[in-house]
């Protein structure tokens, strides 16, 4: 089971790389400093509300973008849930 701490940081840290940004670039248009930024994008610290929307700000990320992101790749990774068949009926 991934945590979805994990999900945020790997989507932020996919968005920075995609834009070609560094960590550090990041971290103080965030305003954050670079090891705590790091540890959010390897799923290893769990970011507050204000800290995620500084790292979407400074990637000129919107949240709904981020939080759509997230959904799909936990969506993708669910299990599909079994069928209960009722042979009673």
């Amino acid at each position: 089971m991934t945590l979805l701490r994990s999900y945020l940081g790997s989507t932020l840290r996919s968005a920075r790389v995609a834009q070609g940004r560094t960590l550090r670039d990041v971290a103080k248009s965030a305003r954050v400093s670079l090891g705590y930024l790091s540890e959010v994008e390897r799923g290893q610290k769990e970011a507050s509300s204000e800290l995620i929307l500084a790292i979407c700000t400074a990637l000129d990320l919107s949240l709904s973008t981020l939080l759509v992101d997230i959904a799909t790749q936990v969506k993708s990774a669910e299990t599909p849930a079994l069928t209960v068949v009722d042979d009673a009926a």
